[in-house]
C-alpha cells in the first residue's frame, strides 16, 4: 500500500511542478524509460513464477539504467549516439517482447 501511495504522490506533484528535463539529460531520458519497463517486466515474470527478490529488481533496475546510459554516453563520445541508442533500444525491445511473451504464455496457459 506504501509504494501505491508514493506513486500517486509522485505523480501528483509531477503534474503540480512540472519539473523540466536538463538539455543534457534528454538524449538519455527515453533509454532509461525502455530500461526501466525492461526491469519492470523481468520482475513481473519473476513474481509470476514465484522467483522474485526485492534487493534483485533493485539491482535489475538500477544496472539496466546505468548500463543503458552509459552506453549511449560513450556512444556519445565517440560520435555514434545515434547508432549505440538505436543498438541499445533494439537488444532491450527484444528483451522486452521476451519478457511479454513469457507473461502471456504464463498468464494465459
Amino acid at each position: 500500500m506504501l509504494a501505491i501511495i508514493g506513486l500517486v504522490l509522485g505523480l501528483v506533484l509531477g503534474i503540480i511542478l512540472d519539473p523540466s528535463i536538463p538539455i543534457w539529460l534528454q538524449p538519455y531520458l527515453p533509454i532509461m524509460v525502455v530500461a526501466s519497463i525492461d526491469a519492470l517486466l523481468g520482475a513481473l515474470r519473476a513474481y509470476l513464477e514465484s522467483e522474485f527478490s526485492d534487493r534483485a529488481f533493485i539491482i535489475s533496475y538500477l544496472w539496466n539504467v546505468l548500463l543503458a546510459s552509459f552506453l549511449v554516453f560513450i556512444g556519445d563520445q565517440l560520435g555514434v549516439g545515434s547508432q549505440m541508442t538505436t543498438a541499445v533500444v533494439v537488444v532491450l525491445g527484444i528483451r522486452i517482447f521476451s519478457n511479454a511473451a513469457s507473461l502471456r504464455r504464463y498468464i494465459l496457459e
